[in-house]
Formats: structure tokens, C-alpha cells, sequence
């Protein structure tokens, strides 16, 4: 029997990148996966490509009372990944727009957050739930503050929550720099030089695929014995002797 069979995931964010990995990761491993984001063509999308017993429900992840309506339809959850995201409130410090960051919280933390909150009358006690942060919490790139602060927020959420809500099992993944849709708004010839220039100091040689991340979520959902931590998958770069 499949590990996650006759089990139920919701991914918050699924409709693309590592939420689509994982969405597809739980799939492919016998589970019933609902998968969320705001448009719907998109969803449907990303539902024939996960293929398994997926659906997709178009819920704007801001809305909170929309997300209760979503659990509350669903009823039991199984195991929750909270993979809402955004991009703004990078850039140098000195000129950041505190606005904007207010929005890049807006956009990820508050939402991942609230969705916790309006899941947990329906999560199985002693099922499980996963953030998903940001290698730029653990790092010191110059411009990341900012980043910095939002998945910090979050990182520093889990092990509390881990004690608070128990048997439920609370953790983080804490991807680095993955090639996905996220890194689109940088032109290509830059990004492809971003990219060969982090593969070239980081030990495995390489930037990261979603499907990295979803097999460290998949990990952590499966494992009953870890609870309150924050796991890197970020290829190494953040060892203190690198490469």
C-alpha cells in the first residue's frame, strides 16, 4: 500500500513550482490532494499535469474567511502544506520600500498564517503540517532582508507551534534557490548567469528543482517522529566551508 493512501493533503499554493512538485510528490504516493491558488484555468492546468486523484479549488489565500469555507467543505485533512508566496520586499535596504515589504507579508506570511488557523478545527490530531519559507531567513545576501524577515517570521513560528498544537507535527522546509516560475521576473541571460554562478559554489554542484523540495515535504509528512524544526534544501550553500 501506497504511504499516503486513503490520506488527504491540501497544498496551498499548488498550481505551479514546488507546490505543483508536491501536490504531484503526494499524488503519485496514493493520496487524495487538494490543491489551491486564485485562478482557476490555472489550477485546472496544473491538475491534468499532477493527474492522480487531484482537484482544484480557486481560493484566494488573503481571504480567510474563504479558506475556513474551504476546510469546512473539504473535512478531515490529513496533512496541510502551506506553500503560499510572493515576491515582493527584496532589494537593497537603504531604498526599500517599507510598503512594499508590508505587501511581501501580506502576500505570504499573514496568508499562510490565517490558512493555518482556519485548517485546524479540520486537521487530523496527529496528522501534519509543513510551511514553506525561504533559504534567505538562514542566509546574508545583500538585498534580502527584507526576504529575511517574512520567512524569518515564519521559521520562528514552528517550534512553539510544534509544542502548542501537538500530537499535531508542525515543520518547515526551507528551500534555497530552486528554478521555478518565481525567478521569471528576472531576464534569462541574468538569471542563467545567477544560476551557473550558485551552482559553481554550491557542494552538489547545481540549483535546486521543485522536486527536491517536495520530496523533503513529503519526507517530513511521512516521518511521525519529527516535529518543530525547519529543514534547509538548499544544496549546501549555506555550510560554512562551501565548495
Amino acid at each position: 500500500m501506497s504511504t499516503f493512501s486513503g490520506q488527504r493533503v491540501v497544498v496551498l499554493g499548488g498550481s505551479s513550482g514546488i507546490g505543483e512538485a508536491t501536490a504531484a510528490a503526494f499524488a503519485k504516493d496514493g493520496a487524495e490532494v487538494v490543491i489551491t491558488g486564485r485562478d482557476q484555468q490555472r489550477l485546472d492546468a496544473a491538475v491534468a499535469r499532477i493527474g492522480g486523484n487531484t482537484k482544484g479549488h480557486a481560493v484566494d489565500a488573503v481571504d480567510q474567511a474563504a479558506v475556513a469555507a474551504l476546510f469546512a467543505e473539504l473535512g478531515t485533512v490529513d496533512h496541510l502544506v502551506l506553500g503560499v508566496s510572493g515576491s515582493a520586499g527584496s532589494g537593497a535596504f537603504a531604498e526599500l520600500d517599507l510598503g512594499e515589504l508590508a505587501r511581501g507579508f501580506d502576500a505570504k506570511f499573514w496568508p499562510q498564517v490565517r490558512s493555518l488557523q482556519a485548517a485546524l478545527p479540520h486537521l487530523r490530531t496527529d496528522g501534519s503540517v509543513t510551511f514553506i519559507t525561504a533559504g534567505s531567513s538562514r542566509a546574508a545576501f545583500p538585498g534580502t532582508a527584507g526576504l529575511a524577515a517574512i520567512n524569518g517570521a515564519l521559521d520562528a513560528m514552528v517550534p512553539p507551534l510544534a509544542v502548542e498544537l501537538a500530537p499535531l507535527r508542525v515543520n518547515a522546509v526551507s528551500p534555497g534557490v530552486i528554478d521555478t516560475p518565481w525567478w521569471d521576473r528576472v531576464p534569462e541571460e541574468q538569471r542563467k548567469q545567477l544560476f551557473e554562478g550558485l551552482a559553481a559554489v554550491t557542494p552538489v554542484g547545481r540549483v535546486g528543482r521543485p522536486e527536491d523540495v517536495a520530496q523533503a515535504i513529503q519526507m517530513l509528512a511521512a516521518n511521525t517522529f519529527v516535529t518543530g524544526i525547519v529543514l534547509d534544501c538548499n544544496g549546501g550553500t549555506t555550510l560554512a566551508s562551501g565548495r
